[in-house]
């Protein structure tokens, strides 16, 4: 079953990806504790929008990743909200789905960036493309816990 194994927050965009066993989401805002929440994030829209929330990605990228290039690149170098095992992320772009009792809603895949590329390996431009995760609209409030399934919701009539 698809399921969070990490959550990471950085209060500042240089500050640290620090691992939470929990965090409160709220929607229009981000998660708690973490720079887009505060409107620091390096690429910080204002006013925010809804692909600005919360992100996501997959381990097995990240690990797939680590292995192709060599490199010691690890989910806390990828500085994405929640780290997920047994999701297909991209499959949720334009889905709503639930991570524990938030809904969320997948906006836009979150492709690499030269920022991330400075602050790890210009590799990661080219290794980690359609693989670098979710950018997501949180619809409803509520605490995400490490070890939350994620599932899709289906599809009304």
């Amino acid at each position: 079953m698809a399921h969070v194994v990490e959550i990471l927050t950085a209060e500042s965009p240089s500050g640290p990806a620090t691992p939470r066993e929990s965090v409160r989401a709220v929607p229009g805002q981000g998660l708690e504790g973490d720079r887009y929440f505060a409107g620091t994030g390096t690429f910080s829209p204002h006013p925010q929008r809804p692909d600005f929330e919360i992100t996501l990605i997959q381990r097995e990228h990240v690990e797939a990743f680590a292995r192709e290039s060599g490199l010691g690149f690890t989910t806390r170098d990828a500085r994405r909200n929640l780290v997920t095992v047994g999701a297909d992320l991209n499959a949720l772009v334009g889905r709503e789905f639930t991570v524990g009792s938030v809904r969320i809603r997948g906006v836009r895949l979150c492709e690499p960036c030269s920022y991330l590329a400075k602050q790890t390996s210009a590799e990661v431009l080219r290794g980690l493309v359609h693989r670098g995760g979710l950018r997501a609209q949180i619809l409803t409030p509520g605490e995400i816990r490490v070890g939350d399934p994620l599932l899709e919701v289906a599809p009304g009539p």
